[in-house]
């Protein structure tokens, strides 16, 4: 470990700068780490005044990372957190005017730059694709991953952004895609803070690139607190990197170089970024910069008081020890300044801040201003008594707000339900105009919304032959995945077992031998470094499978899937995405782990996901091809008892498509529709024979899609039908069946044509034993579907079909 004690600058007179040049830069510097402070500072008033919700800031940080910006390249990333304000600052991806404008949610990517309005102060973002979808070439501009606020989360894509560079390097296929990468010369800059070392995504993400000896260099900010935890109850020893000299390196292993510096240090911090940046960029060793000696002159948020925690020492000492004090202290005691030169300086950078907070301040009441006028406008038209007192509390406002305003026409119109008039219409009108604008402020772009779109690929059928094979399901879907390797260098894949075996049912199969372990790779029980590592190389140009190993797996990874992924789209407006795949397996296995079916989890915590649940290997090989063609994320959870099932063999099997969020009738029927998915619909094509028998004909509904549902309304053409519905599926009671049912009779409408009252059928509210007939006694099975369909019938025709169960 490199243990930085520098405390003066490097010595000049070896420098290739002239004095004055060094001189410039230092004092430049300066005035970007003061200017900083005083965006903390006035940002911290602006929360506590009223004018924005929330706020947390960068203070006590600034000289840390006006260090690291030096060694930050054109091309290379950032996956910071939002402490990194003047880093964004110093590197252009933000200005105080953006920042400002974030923090008052200003709807408009032209104001805040990130994320048009939608994540609060501090979370930086670069735009990577332009106003039509397409990639922008990320090697002439520095590159930010979109920031989230969850705590560590920032390091598991850590791995996929590094790890990318490591392929283009080493991967002489790929030299094409010039867009993304100069021959894997890019850095990925990982910062945390010191209390998000103790979370689990830090140790999977640490393990992980070690092993795989990416180019990050990852920066711990430690100024010593975790909110109000301080680090002896956070970190054994109290110093991450005292836990983490395991890692070093040396020569008998690789491993991470591990620097440590103080935060105030100026020139050791210049000195330490230079060499670990240098080491990472050129032989792709990983480094990590235990940044100590920090401060947090406000506290953690505008939330609290650090008062409340901090002993009058330790205050006593951040004052002393504040990076920006001791800079100050060392320009003017090396003559590089003197206190009249450094005044005149913070004067002026106070000024710019006041001025271009002001500015972003007005400009976000220009565009509320605007909308209340024409509220106003509108509203007084209306010759009402009814509208005097709302139209005049409006006029009074003097800091309205988006809500003030739409919330009061809304109940205008309401009030004047018995009303006719023009200009009612005309108010309703421009209400309805409104919406549309307020939709795509504040609902856009949960998913692609460009010709990029997987919904947009073209639908390909696949094609048999008289001769064509029939084999078993898995070496369908391993035709396919070889199929599209050859097509496409940017694949990858990896999980548990996926590279030496081929994953635990074959569906990769000898293909890590015709392809090779850079393209098909196992990986450790890491599950939110596996996805985090499909997250960062999609975002760079690649295509990656990343494996799960099972369903019940997926929610070891869901706050990696959920809060960075699915939200990804939506949370930069469209200007970021990662299309990367998640394979896993799921349903019917037998025993409390391995056979979960939480569909439940999946639909409420990722939003933002297409959710594919083919019936068999052929469909599921239809849907990767077609996902594979758009850029949107995606969750493929394949029949867990399919894969030794016979299926055909498509003569084009690395190119027809299955369309994403298209259900199927699967069984035409008269009397009753049965809606499932997965391995649940075997048992209802079971069930149906036996049903026949009875004299009930049941029409079979395989949904395939669980986000995108059932867009050209398939369901609700067989229930106008047959008139009945029951939904089967193995997710607990009030889960993902009950999902499926409020779509159907909601979204479209299929409440019209019930004629009986609608079921679901679906596991018990626990996990299943082991065994096959624990299984059966809690998971819908074959008499479980037979028996709810014939209580549906009794109820229509208790003659014909008499109860014969009490």
């Amino acid at each position: 470990m490199i243990d930085s004690k520098l405390s003066t600058p490097m010595n000049v007179a070896t420098s290739k700068l002239s004095y004055d040049d060094f001189r410039e830069i230092i004092l430049k510097d300066y005035e970007a780490a003061v200017q900083s402070r005083y965006v903390s500072l006035l940002g911290r008033k602006e929360v506590l005044t009223g004018k924005a919700k929330f706020g947390i800031f960068g203070d006590g940080k600034e000289i840390a990372q006006i260090a690291l910006s030096k060694v930050f390249e054109d091309g290379d990333w950032r996956s910071g957190y939002y402490r990194d304000q003047t880093w964004a600052f110093v590197s252009g991806i933000s200005t105080v005017y953006n920042f400002f404008s974030q923090l008052y949610a200003h709807p408009s990517l032209d104001a805040d730059i990130s994320s048009g309005g939608r994540q609060m102060v501090a979370h930086f973002s670069t735009a990577l694709t332009d106003e039509n979808g397409a990639w922008k070439n990320q090697t002439i501009q520095k590159n930010s991953f979109s920031d989230i606020s969850t705590t560590g989360g920032q390091m598991s894509r850590t791995l996929g952004l590094g790890l990318a560079s490591k392929l283009y390097r080493n991967n002489k296929d790929l030299e094409y895609l010039k867009y993304f990468s100069n021959k894997g010369n890019e850095v990925v800059f990982c910062t945390v803070g010191n209390a998000s070392t103790s979370e689990g995504v830090f140790w999977e993400t640490i393990n992980a690139a070690g092993v795989k000896q990416i180019p990050a260099v990852i920066s711990v900010w430690d100024d010593g607190y975790g909110i109000s935890v301080p680090n002896d109850i956070q970190t054994t020893k109290s110093d991450i990197s005292e836990v983490l000299r395991g890692f070093q390196r040396d020569n008998n292993a690789y491993g991470f170089e591990i620097f440590k510096v103080k935060g105030w240090d100026y020139a050791g911090l210049c000195e330490t970024y230079e060499m670990a940046a240098k080491i990472s960029r050129e032989k792709h060793i990983p480094c990590l910069v235990h940044v100590t000696e920090l401060t947090q002159p406000q506290g953690h948020s505008s939330s609290g008081s650090h008062e409340r925690y901090k002993s009058e020492e330790r205050l006593l000492w951040e004052q002393e020890f504040d990076c920006n004090v001791k800079m100050r202290q060392w320009i003017i005691s090396s003559g590089i300044a003197v206190e009249a030169e450094l005044k005149e300086i913070e004067s002026t950078a106070k000024d710019l801040v006041r001025a271009e907070q002001k500015r972003a301040w007005t400009d976000y009441r220009k565009l509320l201003q605007s909308e209340l006028d024409e509220a106003i406008h509108y509203l007084s038209k209306l010759e009402n008594e009814i509208v005097e007192l709302p139209l005049n509390i409006l006029k009074s406002t003097t800091e309205p707000s988006l809500k003030e305003i739409y919330s009061t026409v809304r109940q205008v119109l309401r009030d004047l339900r018995f009303e006719n008039s023009a200009e009612k219409d005309e108010l309703y009108t421009w209400y309805l105009e409104k919406q549309k604008l307020n939709q795509e402020r504040y609902n856009s772009k949960l998913f692609t919304e460009n010709s990029f779109s997987p919904l947009e690929v073209e639908v390909v059928e696949p094609i048999y032959s008289t001769d064509s094979p029939i084999l078993d399901g898995r070496e369908v879907l391993n035709a396919c995945f070889e199929a599209n390797f050859k097509n496409d260098e940017r694949l990858v894949a990896f999980g548990e077992d996926v590279g030496k075996i081929g994953d635990v049912n074959q569906g990769f199969a000898g293909l890590q031998e015709k392809f090779g372990e850079i393209r098909i790779f196992d990986t450790g029980i890491r599950e939110s470094a596996i996805i985090g590592k499909g997250i960062g190389l999609a975002v760079r140009g690649l295509r990656p499978i990343a494996e799960i190993q099972y369903l019940d797996y997926l929610i070891y990874a869901l706050p990696v899937l959920s809060d960075d992924l699915a939200s990804l789209s939506y949370r930069t407006k469209g200007q970021q995405k990662a299309p990367v795949i998640i394979r896993t397996r799921g349903h019917r296995l037998e025993g409390i782990w391995h056979s979960g079916s939480p569909m439940t989890v999946l639909l409420g915590a990722l939003r933002g996901l297409h959710i594919c649940v083919p019936r068999n290997m052929t469909q599921a090989a239809g849907m990767y091809n077609t996902l594979l063609r758009g850029d949107d994320p995606a969750v493929v959870v394949e029949c867990l008892n399919g894969y030794r099932l016979k299926e055909k063999m498509p003569s084009n099997v690395g190119e027809f498509t299955v369309p994403i969020g298209i259900a199927e009738v699967i069984r035409e029927g008269a009397d009753i529709t049965v809606v499932s998915y997965g391995s649940t619909l075997r048992l209802v094509q079971e069930a149906a024979m036996e049903l026949d028998k009875i004299g009930i004909s049941i029409e079979i509904v395989d949904v395939q899609c669980l986000q995108p549902f059932d867009r050209t309304q398939v369901c609700l053409a067989s229930l106008s039908k047959t008139n009945r519905i029951l939904v089967v599926d193995e997710d607990m009671p009030g889960g993902a069946s009950a999902f499926i049912l409020q779509q159907i009779l909601e979204q479209q409408n299929g409440y019209y044509h019930l004629d009986s009252k609608p079921r679901t059928l679906s596991a018990k509210p626990h996990r299943p034993p082991y065994g096959s007939d624990g299984d059966y006694f809690t998971k819908p099975s074959v008499d479980d579907i037979i028996e709810a369909v014939y209580e549906i019938m009794n109820d229509v025709n208790p003659q014909q079909f008499p109860k014969y169960l009490v």
